[in-house]
C-alpha cells in the first residue's frame, strides 16, 4: 500500500474541487486498506472532513485522527447507539423520518441541540428522506426541533457514466429538495461525480474509491495514481502435456505442451473465484495468463514464455501491479475496483510505504 499515493489523488481531487471542500470517505476499514494507517495520511494532506458507514467505524477512526476532525456516518444513529455518536463525536446522516426522531430524542437527552447531516432521495431509491418526507416535516416543524443541519446531502446513481441523463436529474432533483430544507452546504459527488464538473462539486464533495487509485469511469486514462501491489509466491512449477486437465472441474486443457506455476492466492484471499480463466499475473514484463479454476488458496497460471530459470518456487509474481490494475483485476472477475480492493483477505502480509514510514502488519 502506496501512503504516498493515497496522498497525491487527496491533493489532486483538492485541485479539482478548489471552490469546494474536499472530504475523504474511510469506510470498509479505508476500501480495506487499513484506516489506522490510511487516515492519518489523508488528514496530513489536508482533509478535515471524514465519511464511515458505521457508527463502530467512527468511532474506530476517532482514536486515529485528532479531535477537530468531522466525522459522519453515512447509515445514521441507530436507537441503541445515538448516544455514542454523542459520545465521540460523531455526525449521523438522517435518512429518514424513524433517525430524525431518534436524533431528535438524544438532542433532548443532551440538553442542546446536535449537528445533523440531512439526506434526500434524488432519485437512486436506497437512502434518504422522499418528497413525501419532506411534507410531513414541512406541516410538523416540531419534528425538526433539536436538529442543527449542518449539511444536506444526496448521491449520484450513475456517476460513472458521464454522458447518462440520470445525471443532471439528479443534481436538478437534489437543489429542489434542498431548498425545503434548513439552510446549510450541499454535497452531491463522490469520486466519480467530482469528474462530472464544477455543477456537481456544490460545497462538499465525497470521494472514497478514487483515493485508492480506482478509476473515476472508463472514459480515459485514468489519472489518479496506483495504490495497491498485490503480489503472491509461486508454489509449485510443473509441465503438461497436451490434453491434461488443469484444476478443478479440470476446465483447461492445453493443446500443446506448457509450463505451468502454482500460485499462492485464492478466493479466500479475495481474489475472486469469477475471475477463474481470465486475466493473467505478470512476472516482471511477462504476462502469466491465469488457466482454469480459481482455487480457495491458489490459483494456476502459465509461464511457459518464462525463460527457463528466471522464475521459480517461492518468487513472487503479480497479481496487482505496475502492468495491472486493480480495475484490470476487477474487469476480468466481472465486477467493480472497490470489490476488488474492500475483498482482500487478512492472510496477506501488508507492507505500508511512503509518507516517511515503513511497517508490516500481519502475515
Amino acid at each position: 500500500m502506496d501512503l504516498d499515493a493515497i496522498a497525491f489523488n487527496y491533493r489532486y481531487l483538492q485541485t479539482l474541487v478548489a471552490g469546494a471542500s474536499c472530504a475523504a470517505v474511510v469506510k470498509a476499514d479505508a476500501y480495506g486498506l487499513g484506516i489506522e494507517r490510511v487516515a492519518p495520511v489523508l488528514e496530513r494532506s489536508g482533509a478535515k472532513e471524514f465519511f464511515v458507514a458505521h457508527v463502530d467505524e467512527g468511532i474506530r477512526l476517532r482514536s486515529v485522527v485528532s479531535a477537530k476532525v468531522r466525522i459522519t456516518v453515512l447509515h445514521g444513529p441507530r436507537p441503541d447507539a445515538a448516544a455514542e455518536c454523542v459520545q465521540y463525536g460523531l455526525r449521523p446522516v438522517l435518512n429518514s423520518l424513524d433517525q430524525i426522531a431518534v436524533w431528535r430524542s438524544q438532542s433532548v437527552r443532551a440538553g442542546k441541540p446536535l449537528e445533523a447531516v440531512l439526506q434526500v432521495d434524488s432519485g437512486m431509491s436506497r437512502f434518504g428522506l422522499s418528497d413525501g418526507d419532506l411534507d410531513v416535516l414541512h406541516e410538523d416543524e416540531m419534528l425538526m426541533d433539536g436538529l442543527k443541519v449542518s449539511l444536506a446531502m444526496s448521491h449520484l446513481a450513475c456517476a460513472d457514466a458521464p454522458e447518462h441523463p440520470a445525471n443532471g436529474a439528479q443534481r436538478q432533483q437534489m437543489l429542489k429538495m434542498s431548498a425545503r430544507l434548513p439552510s446549510a452546504p450541499l454535497s452531491l459527488s463522490a469520486s466519480s461525480g467530482i469528474f462530472l464538473g464544477p455543477d456537481y462539486h456544490l460545497d462538499v464533495v465525497r470521494p472514497g474509491a478514487a483515493l485508492y487509485g480506482i478509476a473515476p469511469n472508463q472514459t480515459g486514462p485514468n489519472p489518479l495514481s496506483a495504490v495497491v501491489r498485490l503480489q503472491a509466491h509461486v508454489l509449485q512449477i510443473r509441465e503438461i502435456l497436451p490434453g491434461e486437465g488443469v484444476g478443478y472441474g479440470m476446465t483447461y486443457r492445453p493443446d500443446r505442451p506448457r509450463k505451468i506455476a502454482t500460485v499462492a492466492v485464492g478466493y479466500a484471499d479475495g481474489f475472486s473465484r469469477h475471475g477463474s480463466g481470465q486475466g493473467c499475473a505478470w512476472f516482471e514484463d511477462i504476462s502469466l495468463p491465469i488457466l482454469g479454476r480459481v482455487s480457495m488458496d491458489s490459483l494456476i497460471v502459465d509461464i511457459s514464455d518464462v525463460p527457463e530459470g528466471r522464475l521459480k518456487a517461492d518468487m513472487m509474481v503479480d497479481l496487482i501491479g505496475p502492468r495491472r490494475s486493480v480495475d484490470d483485476v476487477a474487469e476480468a472477475a466481472g465486477t467493480i475496483g472497490y470489490e476488488v480492493l474492500t475483498s482482500l483477505g487478512h492472510r496477506f502480509c501488508r507492507e505500508y510505504v511512503g509518507n516517511a514510514e515503513t511497517s508490516q502488519k500481519g502475515d
